[in-house]
């Protein structure tokens, strides 16, 4: 008679949600860079996979609702439906959404990971003790650009702002570097609408560039209305840094080391496109519970928030070393890509600028006097 086999044990179920709001379509301004809807939502799903595969070991499983609010939805009135048997969330919410949901009622026992803002007062004045920011901030993509234009000794800049808040709050962030590093900002203008960049780049910009000599030409253009027609238009043959041109930021198609190779062809395979930010920041999130669930064998909340703020988390986010949160701002801590719309030009932080602990806190190191809200 043959002996029946035990059951296997029930594996320990880990329930996320990554709840996000469709984004209308904004109006053309390229036909290179079409419009991707609900960027984040296949990074979170590959990382699930990942998750699951290292379940397989530890006796977890992870399981992921999406909830994607169409454009115009009731936000709030949708995250209240979550329930309380989730406390995990992967936000991709505009700027002005996050604190609300975070301030909820709902939200209070839960664990958000912020996978798409890069606000410096989210991290700030603003802060809120539950909410983890995955995307490096302003301020950090602003201290990286100083500290390779600083390696070159470029260090005398003409700053160019676009009309809209983002653009401000970026300019914000590159003055500050530029106190913080003892660059000189030769120079300051408003782009303004008075322009059509596409029709007037050849004769409006070298008009608009004509200033005392600078070494670069930073610009504030998060909506990329107008940067892409500075280069190779300025009065001086200056290189463009900023939104365009030499860029900061979490992830590029151009990244290749640390494994990312592989990373960029399985996202690509799946997605028929290149990773986003907002995917790698959803990957990450997602990854992030994976790791402190699986160090602090629990499906618990607090327990996996314990771990997450621990000296001894440590998250592979294929950038050469281990990625931890600051405790008190929630941030990741990563290095800073440098790209060029074709090629990987450098990481931050430079050589010369690592921290002696971290190495990675002189990127928009700034600790709020108080603690999060």
């Amino acid at each position: 008679m043959q002996t029946a086999k035990p059951a296997e044990p029930a594996k320990q179920l880990v329930k996320i949600v990554y709840f996000s709001q469709e984004l209308a379509s904004p109006p053309a301004l390229s036909n290179l860079d079409p419009f991707i809807p609900n960027k984040g939502k296949i990074g979170a799903e590959l990382a699930i996979a990942d998750n699951n595969t290292t379940g397989q070991f530890t006796g977890q499983h992870y399981e992921l609702k999406k909830v994607l609010v169409p454009v115009g939805g009731d936000l709030q009135q949708a995250f209240n439906q979550l329930g309380d048997d989730i406390g995990l969330v992967i936000l991709n919410v505009q700027p002005d959404q996050l604190n609300k949901l975070a301030d909820l009622p709902a939200a209070k026992n839960k664990l958000l990971f912020d996978a798409a803002t890069r606000d410096d007062e989210l991290r700030g004045t603003d802060c809120r003790h539950q909410v983890l920011h995955i995307l490096p901030s302003r301020a950090m993509r602003a201290d990286a650009l100083a500290q390779y234009m600083l390696k070159k000794r470029w260090q005398n800049w003409f700053l160019v702002i676009g009309p809209t808040p983002e653009d401000k709050l970026y300019a914000a962030a590159i003055k500050r570097a530029a106190k913080k590093f003892g660059i000189k900002l030769v120079a300051e203008k408003a782009w303004t609408n008075d322009y059509d960049a596409r029709r007037t780049a050849q004769s409006d910009v070298p008009v608009f560039t004509q200033v005392d000599d600078y070494d670069v030409l930073v610009v504030a253009d998060e909506q990329g209305l107008f940067g892409e027609y500075l280069d190779y238009r300025t009065w001086k043959p200056r290189p463009v840094i900023g939104t365009q041109g030499l860029v900061a930021t979490a992830w590029h198609r151009t990244h290749e080391q640390w494994g990312a190779v592989q990373l960029q062809n399985r996202f690509k395979d799946t997605a028929g496109r290149w990773m986003e930010e907002e995917d790698y920041a959803a990957y990450l999130a997602v990854r992030a519970i994976g790791e402190a669930s699986v160090r602090s064998k629990s499906n618990q909340t607090q327990a996996i928030k314990d771990y997450v703020f621990s000296e001894a988390f440590a998250l592979q986010g294929y950038k050469g070393m281990p990625l931890s949160f600051r405790p008190w701002d929630g941030q990741l801590r990563q290095p800073v890509l440098l790209a060029a719309p074709r090629s990987l030009v450098g990481v931050a932080p430079v050589e010369g600028f690592l921290h002696p602990k971290t190495e990675l806190d002189t990127l928009g190191y700034d600790q709020p006097e108080t603690a999060c809200k």
